[in-house]
């Protein structure tokens, strides 16, 4: 994908099927994550962007992006409206999910444990982003 959304984005569950590869849908569309330290994006060191896998909206800057060990790229910052965050309760824990704003699919979750100067850590599946150097 550009980084640029589509408009054309699935209605259906068929049709994300369709458009994603296995990996993609499980963690786009079912929540799911990769294993850590897996993801092509976590040692990426390139200036860029990076886009949702599934719809092609600009997520994050490669200016912001840090290394926190934790075995998924972090970032520390993105604009408002390129992300959604929702109350996750899943496997007994209560995190923040990332979503795309876009097409509302599973990036991953933001923790308050980043650098300045916004504290925060978007820790972001590398499946569920494309990415487009400079």
């Amino acid at each position: 994908m550009s980084g640029e959304a589509t408009d054309d984005v699935p209605e259906t569950d068929a049709e994300w099927r369709e458009r994603l590869t296995d990996e993609e849908y499980r963690v786009l569309r079912e929540q799911g994550t990769e294993r850590p330290f897996s993801g092509e994006h976590v040692d990426r060191k390139d200036d860029g962007t990076y886009a949702c896998a599934g719809c092609g909206a600009e997520l994050f800057d490669s200016d912001t992006k840090f290394e926190s060990n934790c075995g998924w790229p972090s970032f520390y910052d993105t604009d408002d409206d390129r992300i959604e965050t929702r109350e996750d309760r899943s496997n007994g824990m209560v995190r923040t999910e990332v979503v795309c704003a876009n097409c509302g699919g599973h990036l991953g979750h933001v923790f308050d444990d980043g650098p300045e100067p916004t504290g925060k850590r978007y820790c972001i599946n590398s499946v569920a982003m494309d990415f487009e150097g400079e």
